[in-house]
């Protein structure tokens, strides 16, 4: 784990749970691409920098989920490096409290406030063309979450964050995490008309070709939006109907999962309601999903 893999001759990834790009500006100048999940990420790729006598210039943060932003903080405070993170997720980024708050609709019990959806808070400021290394490209990626980025690098290496994740994956969680569902499907569309000498993915395999993986991404989206009219065909209120799709996919629910697809399925919902495929009705003070007949 955190192996340095090089793809082209400045270009690189550590294999992660949540692949870290590194791109080389010169002979000891370098970047990261996203910091890795937690303290101790930070910690393994300080030591592949300080074995190559690299030194880490800065840090741009594709979105903030916190497996992305968990070693900004020890590599910060290590190196000196700037920060730097889209729009609405540098503010996530300085203030990580809101990523646990933003999930679960309110004041984050004690179940939420770890890790894994609570990282530790980093000085970033705004991502900006300007503030990239020269010849590096940003590419918006909206859908997974808020605004989130991509780069394509001077080599043409492009690091595609969240915008999709691998079968093994989709095949075993089946519902991906996502915030805007029509931002979403058109950023795949456009993903699969790219051309790159490389595409890393943050979590999928690295590849030449996306296509076929960024259909079977969106063809999962389609499939869950069928499974959830179906379920609506008779009125059904938000629990119940997250308890039928965890049953139909055979997903074990706790605290994290029912937060992650709560969220998600809730995106769902406002997408099939703004399409005018779903309506809702109040019946003893109980909300009611419903399909429009």
């Amino acid at each position: 784990m955190y192996e340095l893999i090089q793809v082209s001759e400045k270009s690189y990834y550590f294999q992660s749970p949540a692949k870290v790009g590194l791109v080389r500006l010169n002979d000891t100048d370098v970047c990261l691409i996203d910091s890795g999940n937690n303290r101790d990420a930070g910690k393994k790729i300080k030591k592949t920098l300080d074995s190559k006598g690299w030194k880490l210039i800065a840090i741009y943060n594709t979105h903030s989920n916190a497996d992305h932003i968990g070693g900004n903080k020890y590599l910060q405070e290590q190196t000196g490096c700037r920060i730097y993170a889209p729009a609405l997720n540098c503010g996530f980024t300085n203030h990580t409290f809101l990523s646990p708050s933003f999930l679960y609709g309110g004041y984050p019990c004690k179940d939420l406030r770890h890790k894994f959806l609570l990282a530790q808070e980093s000085r970033a400021e705004y991502l900006s063309g300007e503030v990239l290394p020269e010849g590096f490209e940003i590419i918006e990626l909206p859908g997974h979450f808020l605004d989130m980025a991509g780069f394509r690098t001077p080599d043409d290496i492009v690091y595609l964050a969240d915008c999709l994740v691998s079968r093994e994956t989709l095949e075993k969680y089946q519902i991906s995490f996502l915030y805007d569902v029509a931002a979403y499907i058109k950023t795949l569309e456009r993903v699969k008309e790219m051309k790159a000498k490389m595409f890393i993915p943050s979590h999928a395999a690295a590849c030449e070709d996306i296509t076929e993986l960024a259909q079977y991404n969106m063809d999962k989206v389609f499939e869950t939006a069928d499974k959830i009219m179906d379920i609506c065909r008779k009125p059904v209120n938000f629990d119940m109907l997250l308890q039928r799709l965890f049953s139909e996919y055979k997903l074990t629910m706790n605290f994290e999962q029912n937060v992650l697809v709560g969220s998600t399925v809730r995106s769902y919902l406002s997408w099939l309601r703004d399409m005018g495929k779903l309506e809702v009705e109040f019946n003893d003070n109980i909300m009611f999903w419903k399909i429009i007949d």
